[in-house]
């Protein structure tokens, strides 16, 4: 692993309504990764659509976008379109005192600026020996929080919850046996269950059965998990190849796999109308990363998909009209592609968070070899 000395956020993608995102300079977009906010120790990013918020090492939470306002004793914070969540020390607590304990989760309405009253608040507990994952799975991983009421959703003790993801139908839990359990819409093939039915509990992907997973990531209407052997499975929607797999949209413009798809070379003999393409994929299906790259972690936006590999580069593909993938350019791929930037900059990339549109990267400088 390359040695850390002191690492920087980057963003971009989508930035029409104001985010931090880079420079941004005034545009709607930014295509190639920009250093975030010079000066603040960003410690996670949660964004939405409109909006983005960014929160600090020293427990701030800075606003951006089409939602602005700023606070501190923040110790987590989930940004989406109708409900900012915040994970906040509870009265007499400090930020040393351990997440979880004596916190207050706080729900805003975000364009309240964070003035005024939260829309509720609740203390929060956790029973002994209970994890805490990030938001939006609560402290405890007893309960989840939703964007849409009730905004506090139980869940099942026995499923030992590590990590939770939500996308914009469904639902993916990561349980602490490395099991992935999915629940929600389904019409897209994003639970995973060989199906377009939904499901209104969690049930377990008997295709992963065996297979222990170590990261989760749901995007608008499609899935990705990354196993602890680093393997990439991917399903649902593909229709901005948000899966990897080819795409008919992508085909006519002459960015999809069609050389390994056909058996054809890629000098216009095989027209679109001949390329298999997948609309959608409704069971986990193995991707492999270019050179055998292994995984290590995966984020989604609404219709991209994000992937860090174990030697800390970075790939990205599917919908890129706002150069949320790094690309220097507005391009769809239908295919894992590196983004050459931090691999320019001799940056090792750590971890990666997709807003709908946008995408935000945490990286470190390499040591020497």
């Amino acid at each position: 692993m390359a040695e850390e000395r002191g690492g920087a956020w980057f963003g971009f993608g989508f930035c029409g309504f104001g985010q931090a995102l880079g420079s941004g300079c005034g545009s709607q977009s930014v295509a190639s990764p920009e250093p975030l906010l010079a000066g603040v120790d960003v410690r996670r990013v949660s964004a939405g659509w409109s909006y983005t918020a960014l929160v600090t090492r020293g427990g701030r939470v800075h606003l951006s976008g089409a939602a602005r306002g700023e606070a501190g004793g923040c110790r987590d914070a989930w940004a989406s379109e109708r409900l900012l969540v915040l994970l906040r020390a509870g009265p007499g607590r400090g930020q040393g005192q351990e997440q979880g304990r004596g916190a207050e989760l706080q729900a805003w309405a975000p364009g309240s600026a964070l003035r005024g009253e939260p829309l509720w608040t609740q203390s929060l507990e956790p029973e002994a020996g209970a994890g805490a994952g990030a938001l939006p799975l609560l402290p405890g991983a007893r309960a989840f929080a939703s964007p849409q009421p009730p905004w506090r959703r139980p869940l099942c003790p026995e499923l030992r919850a590590r990590r939770l993801e939500l996308g914009a139908e469904h639902a993916l839990l990561l349980a602490a046996s490395g099991q992935v359990f999915s629940w929600g819409g389904g019409r897209h093939g994003q639970l995973g269950h060989g199906t377009l039915e939904a499901e209104l509990e969690p049930r377990p992907l008997e295709a992963l059965q065996g297979l222990p997973m170590a990261e989760v990531a749901a995007g608008g209407w499609h899935s990705v998990c990354v196993s602890d052997t680093g393997d990439i499975y991917v399903w649902g929607w593909n229709e901005s190849g948000q899966l990897a797999l080819p795409t008919r949209s992508l085909a006519e413009d002459g960015h999809t796999v069609t050389g390994e798809a056909t058996g054809r070379s890629e000098d216009g003999s095989a027209g679109a109308e001949d390329v298999p393409v997948i609309a959608v994929q409704p069971f986990p299906a193995l991707l492999d990363l270019p050179g055998g790259a292994e995984a290590a972690k995966a984020s989604c936006g609404s219709r991209h998909t994000a992937v860090v590999t174990r030697t800390g580069e970075l790939f990205t593909w599917g919908w890129g009209k706002y150069g949320q993938l790094g690309h220097r350019d507005t391009t769809s791929w239908d295919r894992p592609r590196l983004v050459g930037y931090f691999a320019d900059k001799r940056l090792h990339v750590k971890t990666v968070t997709c807003g709908p549109w946008n995408t935000y990267v945490y990286a470190m400088e390499r040591g020497e070899s």
